[in-house]
């Protein structure tokens, strides 16, 4: 069965006057696309195809997927019941089942809150890992482009040997880089501000230090959503000088794109933020003044993009929609409720 892309819209930004592009792959996934590493790598691939046939794909072409694009492999080579249940839950409880031995394993080493959804990614993470940088590491040299491979979540992972090696440590949100021969860059871009729920089983990384990829595009930068969010992160990066900052986002549930802002997760908020925002700006007014478009210019960079993961995983459903800074002009890809390609012609 060939997957439903839920493609409807194509966005493009900028003028190409040969200094390179950024391409946003706002996907939608469902369940059934972590079915097998076949299935998943052949949904984000229909969207790189997409992107070639518009000539958005050229040699210093950087693509970005969304944040928690590999977590979901944690549902790969399950029995059918794992991706036909209607909640998560129920998807994690067979799962857990049908691995009893593996599972209580991993609970034995579990260092976070949540013992049973870090037992889970602690025991798939070596099939998790493999099938991550197998797909994207592919996915880069049939393309020749640029990847920044979205996010997963692995106990304290290291590149070794051009492999994605899971660790014994806490879990870790983490984004990986390739290069357009399919090889990766040796460092990974850690997760530092964790929101509410993932700090009941990840670890937190170092905010000061995020690594710069040298690409044919420019000086890369990638700051995983919340992390996007705060000024000491754009410290970090005012000091590194980036050319370009991407950032890979997950917002959940649907329909919290439009609704009143809470403030940050789990708080406090920064020095910079006015509280009275929290409360009367909705969720995307609060990304345009404190996320990337309000932010960006402190480091330097001359562009910068947030893409989104869309789709429903079980009972699981996220917003969001691509915003795009450029030379200090903001702009936002249409909202749509399904999946979108974003370009972005980068300055000299």
């Amino acid at each position: 069965m060939s997957p439903d892309f839920h493609l409807q819209d194509f966005s493009e930004f900028g003028v190409n006057i040969g200094a390179g592009n950024l391409v946003g792959i706002q996907p939608f996934m469902q369940a059934q696309d972590y079915a097998t590493a076949a299935s998943f790598a052949a949904k984000l691939d229909g969207y790189l195809a997409a992107a070639k046939e518009r000539d958005w794909l050229r040699e210093r072409s950087i693509v970005v997927f969304p944040e928690y694009i590999g977590v979901w492999l944690a549902a790969t080579g399950e029995k059918p019941a794992v991706c036909a249940a209607t909640r998560v839950e129920d998807a994690m409880r067979i799962i857990v089942t049908d691995h009893p031995v593996g599972f209580v394993r991993a609970r034995i080493r579990a260092q976070g809150q949540d013992k049973i959804r870090d037992s889970l990614f602690r025991m798939k993470a070596q099939a998790m890992a493999h099938i991550y940088h197998d797909t994207f590491a592919q996915l880069a040299k049939a393309y020749a482009v640029t990847i920044v491979a979205g996010s997963i979540v692995l106990p304290t992972p290291e590149v070794r040997g051009d492999e994605l090696r899971p660790g014994s440590g806490p879990l870790q949100n983490v984004t990986a880089v390739y290069r357009p021969d399919g090889s990766m860059f040796s460092q990974l871009v850690r997760k530092a501000f964790l929101t509410g729920e993932e700090l009941t089983f990840c670890a937190a990384a170092s905010p000061q230090h995020f690594p710069i990829f040298e690409t044919s595009a420019g000086r890369l930068a990638v700051l995983i959503c919340a992390d996007s969010w705060y000024p000491a992160s754009y410290a970090s990066l005012a000091a590194s000088q980036p050319d370009i900052v991407v950032v890979p986002n997950n917002q959940m549930p649907l329909g919290s794109w439009h609704r009143i802002w809470q403030g940050y997760d789990p708080g406090p908020l920064p020095a910079d933020v006015d509280p009275h925002d929290v409360g009367a700006l909705v969720e995307r007014e609060a990304w345009l003044k404190y996320a990337l478009a309000g932010r960006l210019a402190t480091t330097g960079a001359r562009a910068g993009i947030h893409v989104f993961f869309r789709g429903q995983l079980w009972d699981l459903s996220s917003d969001g929609q691509s915003i795009v800074v450029l030379d200090g002009d903001v702009n936002m890809a249409p909202y749509v409720d399904g999946a979108a390609l974003v370009n972005v012609w980068l300055p000299g």
